[in-house]
């Protein structure tokens, strides 16, 4: 089996918003396509819908099971989820014609309060489906695919470029480490949280 990873643009995947609530305790909730089906995607892959199906219809039957899918920000090197770099859950996963569509929670995680700082804030982030199948080399069909699950990703800044990792990249910025290493000191005080996120947003302008 082979690990695999599609990354699709905001405008690709059709990201929308939606938020549930009031005030700071509001959800945030993306959805969009997750993955797409019968087109050869930019790493030369063809998903067949049925196989696109298949793989939605296991992860919905996992979710509605009472299983938490969740999802990390940036691109894992395997399909494990590390649970220090998840910034949301899956709630639901539908087909749409030959797409796969989903819907992701924003959680009030370090990297789930980076997620949606960013969002508030009209930056254009991407989504990566990641799972498992056997690729055929000479047609580059995929078959016994499975999704593990979906992360979040930067948006390219130009076609085809590949996305810059936004946990390191914020790492790098100055402040970055400060406002990380203080997300976890501050998850349960609601005054800190409002503080914090009010610093990341000037770290945050700093990336863009």
């Amino acid at each position: 089996m082979a690990y695999l990873r599609e990354h699709l643009t905001f405008d690709q995947a059709q990201v929308t918003l939606e938020s549930k609530g009031e005030g700071d305790s509001k959800d945030l909730y993306l959805k969009g396509i997750c993955i797409q089906g019968g087109v050869k995607n930019a790493n030369q892959r063809i998903y067949p819908v049925s196989e696109i199906g298949n793989a939605v219809k296991t992860l919905k039957d996992q979710i509605d099971g009472g299983y938490s899918v969740l999802g990390e920000v940036d691109h894992p090197d395997d399909l494990k989820v590390n649970l220090d770099r998840v910034s949301h859950m899956i709630t639901d996963m539908w087909m749409d014609g030959p797409n796969g569509f989903g819907k992701m929670k924003i959680l009030p995680t370090p990297m789930g309060n980076l997620v949606k700082t960013m969002l508030q804030s009209g930056v254009k982030l991407g989504v990566s489906s990641r799972g498992a199948g056997e690729v055929n080399e000479s047609t580059g069909e995929v078959n016994g695919f499975e999704i593990i699950t979906v992360d979040v990703v930067a948006q390219p800044s130009a076609p085809g470029a590949y996305p810059t990792p936004i946990y390191e990249h914020f790492m790098n910025t100055r402040g970055g480490y400060s406002a990380i290493r203080a997300a976890h000191e501050v998850s349960k005080d609601a005054k800190a949280q409002k503080y914090l996120k009010e610093q990341m947003l000037r770290v945050i302008k700093g990336l863009q």
